[in-house]
Protein backbone atom coordinates (compact mmCIF):
# COMPACT_ATOMS: atom_id res chain seq x y z
CA UNK A 1 0.00 0.00 0.00
CA UNK A 2 1.11 3.28 -0.68
CA UNK A 3 0.86 6.22 1.74
CA UNK A 4 2.02 9.83 0.41
CA UNK A 5 2.32 12.88 2.65
CA UNK A 6 1.71 16.70 1.25
CA UNK A 7 3.15 19.13 3.45
CA UNK A 8 2.05 22.41 3.03
CA UNK A 9 2.93 25.63 4.17
CA UNK A 10 5.28 29.11 2.77
CA UNK A 11 6.78 29.13 6.24
CA UNK A 12 8.44 25.69 5.35
CA UNK A 13 9.25 26.33 2.17
CA UNK A 14 11.31 29.46 3.65
CA UNK A 15 12.79 27.46 6.33
CA UNK A 16 10.89 29.91 9.31
CA UNK A 17 9.32 26.64 10.62
CA UNK A 18 11.42 23.00 10.94
CA UNK A 19 9.17 20.03 9.23
CA UNK A 20 8.97 17.54 12.25
CA UNK A 21 5.26 16.30 11.12
CA UNK A 22 6.34 14.36 8.69
CA UNK A 23 8.92 12.60 10.51
CA UNK A 24 5.54 12.61 13.55
CA UNK A 25 3.58 11.05 10.93
CA UNK A 26 5.86 8.55 9.22
CA UNK A 27 6.84 7.22 12.75
CA UNK A 28 3.21 6.83 13.69
CA UNK A 29 2.22 5.06 10.86
CA UNK A 30 5.33 2.93 10.66
CA UNK A 31 3.75 1.47 14.13
CA UNK A 32 0.85 -0.14 12.42
CA UNK A 33 2.92 -1.25 9.89
CA UNK A 34 2.58 1.33 6.63
CA UNK A 35 5.58 2.89 5.89
CA UNK A 36 5.51 5.91 3.85
CA UNK A 37 6.52 6.32 0.19
CA UNK A 38 6.68 9.48 -0.27
CA UNK A 39 6.51 13.63 0.72
CA UNK A 40 5.96 16.68 -1.21
CA UNK A 41 6.54 19.85 0.51
CA UNK A 42 4.39 23.05 -1.00
CA UNK A 43 4.19 26.61 -0.06
CA UNK A 44 0.45 28.30 -0.06
CA UNK A 45 -0.24 28.21 -3.73
CA UNK A 46 -3.46 27.40 -4.44
CA UNK A 47 -3.44 25.77 -8.28
CA UNK A 48 -0.37 24.18 -7.33
CA UNK A 49 -2.12 22.54 -4.42
CA UNK A 50 -4.79 21.45 -6.49
CA UNK A 51 -2.58 20.03 -8.84
CA UNK A 52 -0.80 18.10 -6.58
CA UNK A 53 -4.09 16.84 -4.53
CA UNK A 54 -5.12 15.29 -8.09
CA UNK A 55 -1.49 13.71 -9.18
CA UNK A 56 -0.52 12.24 -5.97
CA UNK A 57 -4.41 10.54 -5.00
CA UNK A 58 -4.21 8.97 -8.07
CA UNK A 59 -0.81 7.56 -7.32
CA UNK A 60 -1.91 6.69 -3.70
CA UNK A 61 -3.92 4.70 -1.26
CA UNK A 62 -3.90 7.10 1.52
CA UNK A 63 -2.99 10.47 1.10
CA UNK A 64 -2.31 12.83 4.23
CA UNK A 65 -2.24 16.65 3.81
CA UNK A 66 -0.70 18.42 6.39
CA UNK A 67 -1.62 22.04 7.21
CA UNK A 68 -3.71 24.89 5.70
CA UNK A 69 -6.73 24.00 7.61
CA UNK A 70 -6.90 27.41 9.63
CA UNK A 71 -8.95 30.64 10.04
CA UNK A 72 -6.92 32.94 7.99
CA UNK A 73 -6.68 33.68 4.13
CA UNK A 74 -3.37 31.32 3.67
CA UNK A 75 -4.76 28.31 5.13
CA UNK A 76 -5.71 26.79 1.56
CA UNK A 77 -6.16 22.91 2.14
CA UNK A 78 -10.25 22.67 2.45
CA UNK A 79 -10.73 24.75 -0.71
CA UNK A 80 -7.82 23.22 -3.06
CA UNK A 81 -9.19 19.47 -1.97
CA UNK A 82 -12.93 20.87 -3.17
CA UNK A 83 -11.71 22.23 -6.21
CA UNK A 84 -9.36 19.29 -7.22
CA UNK A 85 -12.19 16.74 -6.16
CA UNK A 86 -14.87 18.88 -7.78
CA UNK A 87 -16.83 19.08 -4.72
CA UNK A 88 -18.95 22.57 -3.74
CA UNK A 89 -17.25 24.09 -0.84
CA UNK A 90 -20.44 24.11 2.11
CA UNK A 91 -21.15 24.48 5.58
CA UNK A 92 -20.59 21.53 7.42
CA UNK A 93 -22.87 21.23 10.75
CA UNK A 94 -20.31 19.25 12.74
CA UNK A 95 -17.54 21.10 11.75
CA UNK A 96 -19.12 24.47 12.93
CA UNK A 97 -20.33 23.64 15.86
CA UNK A 98 -16.87 22.32 16.75
CA UNK A 99 -15.87 25.73 16.24
CA UNK A 100 -18.19 27.82 18.46
CA UNK A 101 -17.88 25.10 21.22
CA UNK A 102 -13.85 25.34 20.57
CA UNK A 103 -14.79 29.14 20.86
CA UNK A 104 -16.83 29.25 23.62
CA UNK A 105 -14.52 27.06 25.76
CA UNK A 106 -11.93 29.34 25.48
CA UNK A 107 -13.86 32.59 26.29
CA UNK A 108 -12.67 33.47 22.43
CA UNK A 109 -14.84 35.32 20.12
CA UNK A 110 -16.66 33.16 16.93
CA UNK A 111 -16.35 35.09 14.24
CA UNK A 112 -16.93 34.78 10.13
CA UNK A 113 -12.47 33.66 10.23
CA UNK A 114 -13.16 31.27 12.45
CA UNK A 115 -16.28 29.90 10.25
CA UNK A 116 -14.15 29.63 7.77
CA UNK A 117 -13.10 26.15 8.97
CA UNK A 118 -16.17 24.69 9.14
CA UNK A 119 -16.36 25.04 4.93
CA UNK A 120 -15.54 21.25 3.82
CA UNK A 121 -15.96 19.79 0.71
CA UNK A 122 -19.84 18.76 0.28
CA UNK A 123 -18.67 15.03 0.98
CA UNK A 124 -15.75 14.79 3.36
CA UNK A 125 -16.59 14.06 7.04
CA UNK A 126 -15.11 15.09 10.39
CA UNK A 127 -11.81 13.34 11.64
CA UNK A 128 -12.28 15.38 15.90
CA UNK A 129 -9.17 17.72 16.75
CA UNK A 130 -9.69 17.44 20.60
CA UNK A 131 -7.06 20.82 20.89
CA UNK A 132 -7.55 22.66 18.06
CA UNK A 133 -10.51 25.00 16.30
CA UNK A 134 -10.02 23.42 12.79
CA UNK A 135 -11.51 19.93 12.42
CA UNK A 136 -9.59 16.70 10.63
CA UNK A 137 -10.80 15.93 6.97
CA UNK A 138 -11.46 12.82 5.72
CA UNK A 139 -12.39 11.79 2.17
CA UNK A 140 -12.23 9.59 -0.69
CA UNK A 141 -11.15 10.61 -4.44
CA UNK A 142 -9.56 8.76 -7.09
CA UNK A 143 -9.83 5.61 -5.03
CA UNK A 144 -7.56 7.46 -2.27
CA UNK A 145 -8.68 7.96 1.05
CA UNK A 146 -7.68 11.80 1.50
CA UNK A 147 -6.62 12.96 5.59
CA UNK A 148 -6.31 16.45 6.07
CA UNK A 149 -4.25 17.11 9.38
CA UNK A 150 -3.66 20.50 10.90
CA UNK A 151 -0.34 21.89 11.10
CA UNK A 152 -0.15 22.51 14.77
CA UNK A 153 2.49 19.78 15.68
CA UNK A 154 0.24 19.47 19.57
CA UNK A 155 -2.89 18.78 17.49
CA UNK A 156 -1.06 16.72 15.00
CA UNK A 157 0.51 14.63 17.42
CA UNK A 158 -3.48 13.74 19.62
CA UNK A 159 -4.91 12.84 16.24
CA UNK A 160 -2.21 10.44 14.90
CA UNK A 161 -2.80 8.75 18.10
CA UNK A 162 -6.73 8.56 18.88
CA UNK A 163 -8.33 8.82 15.36
CA UNK A 164 -5.95 8.62 11.99
CA UNK A 165 -3.90 5.62 12.40
CA UNK A 166 -6.84 3.36 13.56
CA UNK A 167 -9.38 5.10 10.56
CA UNK A 168 -6.26 4.18 8.00
CA UNK A 169 -6.10 0.47 9.58
CA UNK A 170 -9.88 0.33 9.46
CA UNK A 171 -9.93 0.62 5.57
CA UNK A 172 -6.60 -1.11 4.64
CA UNK A 173 -5.97 -3.77 7.55
CA UNK A 174 -2.71 -4.54 8.07
CA UNK A 175 -1.38 -8.19 7.95
CA UNK A 176 1.77 -7.01 9.02
CA UNK A 177 2.52 -6.70 13.05
CA UNK A 178 5.78 -4.58 13.32
CA UNK A 179 7.32 -4.33 16.42
CA UNK A 180 10.11 -1.69 17.22
CA UNK A 181 12.12 -1.41 20.32
CA UNK A 182 13.57 1.62 20.84
CA UNK A 183 16.10 2.33 23.27
CA UNK A 184 17.36 5.72 24.78
CA UNK A 185 21.51 6.21 25.20
CA UNK A 186 23.77 8.90 26.41
CA UNK A 187 27.39 8.72 25.90
CA UNK A 188 28.29 6.38 23.12
CA UNK A 189 28.03 7.32 19.23
CA UNK A 190 26.52 5.34 16.39
CA UNK A 191 29.88 4.84 14.69
CA UNK A 192 31.33 3.18 17.62
CA UNK A 193 28.41 1.00 18.36
CA UNK A 194 28.56 -0.41 15.13
CA UNK A 195 32.21 -1.05 15.19
CA UNK A 196 31.48 -2.81 18.46
CA UNK A 197 28.19 -5.01 16.72
CA UNK A 198 30.59 -5.58 13.27
CA UNK A 199 33.03 -6.85 15.53
CA UNK A 200 31.33 -8.67 18.82
CA UNK A 201 28.15 -9.89 17.00
CA UNK A 202 28.52 -10.31 13.15
CA UNK A 203 25.84 -12.69 12.78
CA UNK A 204 23.81 -10.38 13.71
CA UNK A 205 19.66 -11.77 13.03
CA UNK A 206 18.76 -10.06 9.72
CA UNK A 207 15.38 -10.25 11.12
CA UNK A 208 16.20 -7.47 13.42
CA UNK A 209 16.58 -4.01 11.76
CA UNK A 210 19.25 -2.31 14.11
CA UNK A 211 18.67 1.57 13.37
CA UNK A 212 19.83 4.75 15.16
CA UNK A 213 18.41 8.12 15.67
CA UNK A 214 21.29 10.49 16.22
CA UNK A 215 20.17 13.65 18.57
CA UNK A 216 21.43 16.01 20.98
CA UNK A 217 22.18 14.82 23.64
CA UNK A 218 21.38 11.54 23.37
CA UNK A 219 21.03 8.39 20.67
CA UNK A 220 17.67 6.24 19.61
CA UNK A 221 18.75 2.67 18.92
CA UNK A 222 16.05 0.85 17.48
CA UNK A 223 15.59 -2.88 16.84
CA UNK A 224 12.62 -3.09 14.27
CA UNK A 225 10.66 -6.46 13.51
CA UNK A 226 8.16 -7.21 10.86
CA UNK A 227 6.28 -9.93 12.78
CA UNK A 228 5.71 -10.65 16.53
CA UNK A 229 6.90 -13.66 15.52
CA UNK A 230 11.01 -12.16 15.45
CA UNK A 231 10.02 -11.18 18.90
CA UNK A 232 12.59 -13.63 20.70
CA UNK A 233 15.19 -12.55 18.30
CA UNK A 234 14.41 -9.00 18.78
CA UNK A 235 15.08 -9.64 22.50
CA UNK A 236 18.20 -11.69 21.90
CA UNK A 237 19.43 -8.67 20.54
CA UNK A 238 18.14 -6.38 23.21
CA UNK A 239 20.00 -8.53 26.43
CA UNK A 240 23.01 -8.69 24.46
CA UNK A 241 22.98 -4.18 23.83
CA UNK A 242 22.30 -4.31 27.73
CA UNK A 243 25.10 -6.92 28.46
CA UNK A 244 27.51 -4.70 26.37
CA UNK A 245 26.51 -0.97 26.92
CA UNK A 246 23.61 -1.18 29.17
CA UNK A 247 25.09 1.75 31.45
CA UNK A 248 24.95 3.92 28.42
CA UNK A 249 21.66 2.92 28.33
CA UNK A 250 18.96 5.16 30.32
CA UNK A 251 15.57 4.81 28.82
CA UNK A 252 13.12 2.92 26.70
CA UNK A 253 10.87 4.52 24.25
CA UNK A 254 11.13 8.19 24.26
CA UNK A 255 13.19 8.59 27.89
CA UNK A 256 15.14 11.40 28.16
CA UNK A 257 17.96 11.15 30.22
CA UNK A 258 16.98 14.01 32.74
CA UNK A 259 13.46 11.60 33.05
CA UNK A 260 15.93 8.54 33.87
CA UNK A 261 17.60 10.67 36.58
CA UNK A 262 14.23 11.85 38.11
CA UNK A 263 13.22 8.23 37.83
CA UNK A 264 16.37 7.01 39.72
CA UNK A 265 15.93 9.80 42.50
CA UNK A 266 12.10 9.11 43.06
CA UNK A 267 12.86 5.14 43.55
CA UNK A 268 15.16 6.10 46.66
CA UNK A 269 13.13 9.09 47.60
CA UNK A 270 16.14 11.19 47.21
CA UNK A 271 15.75 15.06 46.01
CA UNK A 272 18.79 17.14 44.22
CA UNK A 273 19.44 20.45 43.33
CA UNK A 274 21.69 22.50 40.88
CA UNK A 275 23.85 25.34 41.01
CA UNK A 276 24.78 26.06 37.77
CA UNK A 277 27.27 28.65 35.92
CA UNK A 278 27.95 28.13 32.19
CA UNK A 279 24.77 26.94 31.63
CA UNK A 280 22.37 29.08 32.67
CA UNK A 281 19.64 26.93 34.26
CA UNK A 282 19.60 24.42 31.57
CA UNK A 283 19.88 21.04 33.74
CA UNK A 284 17.39 22.82 35.97
CA UNK A 285 15.42 23.43 32.88
CA UNK A 286 16.03 19.75 31.33
CA UNK A 287 14.87 18.34 34.89
CA UNK A 288 11.61 20.26 35.47
CA UNK A 289 10.73 19.40 31.61
CA UNK A 290 9.80 16.08 33.25
CA UNK A 291 6.10 15.47 34.58
CA UNK A 292 6.13 14.48 38.11
CA UNK A 293 9.59 15.96 38.71
CA UNK A 294 8.71 17.52 41.74
CA UNK A 295 9.02 14.36 43.58
CA UNK A 296 12.70 15.06 43.24
CA UNK A 297 13.69 18.01 42.28
CA UNK A 298 14.01 20.65 45.13
CA UNK A 299 15.87 24.15 43.25
CA UNK A 300 17.84 25.26 40.59
CA UNK A 301 20.69 27.69 41.71
CA UNK A 302 21.93 29.80 38.46
CA UNK A 303 25.08 31.62 39.95
CA UNK A 304 26.82 33.02 36.68
CA UNK A 305 29.04 36.00 37.68
CA UNK A 306 31.48 35.89 40.95
CA UNK A 307 29.69 37.96 42.93
CA UNK A 308 26.53 35.60 42.76
CA UNK A 309 28.75 32.66 43.55
CA UNK A 310 29.44 34.18 47.01
CA UNK A 311 25.94 35.70 47.86
CA UNK A 312 23.91 32.69 46.24
CA UNK A 313 26.39 29.38 47.04
CA UNK A 314 29.00 30.93 49.80
CA UNK A 315 31.89 30.42 47.50
CA UNK A 316 35.04 32.10 49.33
CA UNK A 317 35.89 34.91 47.27
CA UNK A 318 39.77 34.10 47.90
CA UNK A 319 38.79 30.56 46.31
CA UNK A 320 37.34 32.57 43.07
CA UNK A 321 40.76 34.76 43.49
CA UNK A 322 43.30 31.92 44.17
CA UNK A 323 41.41 29.37 41.50
CA UNK A 324 39.32 31.20 39.65
CA UNK A 325 35.53 30.68 38.88
CA UNK A 326 36.19 27.77 36.29
CA UNK A 327 37.93 25.38 38.81
CA UNK A 328 37.05 21.89 40.47
CA UNK A 329 38.15 23.37 43.23
CA UNK A 330 35.23 26.11 42.69
CA UNK A 331 32.47 23.96 41.15
CA UNK A 332 32.64 21.71 45.00
CA UNK A 333 32.63 24.88 46.85
CA UNK A 334 29.36 25.42 44.65
CA UNK A 335 28.17 22.29 45.41
CA UNK A 336 28.63 22.38 48.94
CA UNK A 337 27.07 25.66 49.13
CA UNK A 338 23.90 24.10 47.17
CA UNK A 339 23.24 21.40 49.48
CA UNK A 340 23.97 23.50 52.76
CA UNK A 341 21.18 26.40 51.13
CA UNK A 342 18.42 23.30 50.28
CA UNK A 343 19.16 20.61 52.57
CA UNK A 344 18.93 17.95 49.77
CA UNK A 345 20.45 14.77 49.75
CA UNK A 346 22.35 14.98 45.82
CA UNK A 347 23.82 17.88 43.76
CA UNK A 348 25.34 19.16 40.03
CA UNK A 349 27.23 22.00 39.99
CA UNK A 350 28.77 23.27 37.00
CA UNK A 351 31.11 26.34 36.07
CA UNK A 352 32.91 26.40 32.38
CA UNK A 353 33.67 28.96 29.37
CA UNK A 354 31.03 28.46 27.01
CA UNK A 355 32.63 31.14 24.31
CA UNK A 356 32.80 31.98 21.60
CA UNK A 357 35.37 34.53 23.90
CA UNK A 358 36.94 34.30 27.67
CA UNK A 359 38.84 31.69 26.55
CA UNK A 360 42.92 31.51 27.99
CA UNK A 361 45.96 29.67 27.01
CA UNK A 362 45.28 27.36 30.39
CA UNK A 363 41.52 27.29 30.37
CA UNK A 364 40.87 27.63 26.67
CA UNK A 365 37.28 27.90 25.66
CA UNK A 366 35.70 24.43 25.85
CA UNK A 367 36.91 24.11 29.63
CA UNK A 368 34.00 23.00 31.96
CA UNK A 369 34.18 21.82 35.92
CA UNK A 370 31.79 19.38 36.87
CA UNK A 371 30.74 18.41 40.21
CA UNK A 372 28.35 15.88 41.85
CA UNK A 373 27.56 13.68 44.35
CA UNK A 374 26.33 14.10 47.76
CA UNK A 375 27.54 15.80 51.35
CA UNK A 376 30.44 14.48 52.24
CA UNK A 377 31.16 12.29 49.14
CA UNK A 378 31.12 14.94 45.95
CA UNK A 379 33.12 14.30 42.35
CA UNK A 380 34.93 16.97 40.51
CA UNK A 381 36.53 16.72 37.12
CA UNK A 382 37.47 19.45 34.53
CA UNK A 383 36.82 18.56 30.51
CA UNK A 384 37.25 20.35 27.59
CA UNK A 385 34.86 20.16 25.26
CA UNK A 386 35.00 21.59 21.93
CA UNK A 387 31.59 22.37 20.77
CA UNK A 388 30.07 25.58 19.76
CA UNK A 389 28.36 27.41 22.60
CA UNK A 390 24.83 25.96 22.49
CA UNK A 391 26.21 22.69 21.90
CA UNK A 392 28.26 22.83 24.81
CA UNK A 393 25.70 24.04 27.16
CA UNK A 394 23.65 21.18 26.29
CA UNK A 395 26.42 18.36 26.59
CA UNK A 396 27.53 19.84 29.24
CA UNK A 397 23.73 20.16 31.53
CA UNK A 398 23.69 16.00 30.02
CA UNK A 399 27.00 14.94 31.40
CA UNK A 400 26.11 16.31 34.38
CA UNK A 401 22.58 14.47 35.07
CA UNK A 402 24.40 11.37 33.46
CA UNK A 403 27.24 11.33 36.28
CA UNK A 404 24.80 11.85 39.09
CA UNK A 405 22.45 9.15 37.13
CA UNK A 406 25.54 6.87 37.32
CA UNK A 407 26.89 7.89 41.06
CA UNK A 408 23.39 7.00 42.59
CA UNK A 409 23.28 4.03 40.80
CA UNK A 410 26.84 2.57 41.72
CA UNK A 411 27.46 2.18 38.25
CA UNK A 412 31.05 1.56 38.10
CA UNK A 413 32.31 1.63 34.18
CA UNK A 414 33.58 4.87 32.94
CA UNK A 415 31.44 6.64 30.30
CA UNK A 416 33.30 7.04 26.97
CA UNK A 417 32.68 11.07 27.30
CA UNK A 418 35.12 11.42 30.47
CA UNK A 419 37.91 9.74 28.43
CA UNK A 420 37.77 11.45 25.44
CA UNK A 421 37.07 15.18 26.94
CA UNK A 422 39.08 14.38 30.45
CA UNK A 423 41.50 17.90 30.64
CA UNK A 424 44.86 16.07 31.88
CA UNK A 425 46.51 17.72 34.49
Amino acid sequence: MKIQLLLTGNEIMSGDSVDSNSTLISQKLLTIGYPVYRKVTIGDHMDLLVDEIITLSKSSDVLIINGGLGPTTDDLTAEALSIASGQALTLNEQALSHVKNWCLQRSSTYNNAGKKQAYLPLKATVIDNPNGSAVGIQLFHNDCLIICTPGVPSELKTMMNESICSLILEHFPTKRSPETLRLQTFGIGESALQELVNTQYPEWPKEVNLGYRAGMPQLEIKLAITDHKYQPLQQQCHDWLVEHIGHYIVGTGDCRIAEALIDVLASKKLRMCTAESCTGGLIASMITEIPGSSTAFEAGLVSYSNDSKESLLSVPSSLLKTKGAVSQATVLAMADGALLKTNTDYVVAVSGIAGPDGGSEDKPVGTVCIAWGKQGNLTSIELRCPFPRKWFQIMTAAMAIDLLRRDILNIQETPYYLTRYQNSP
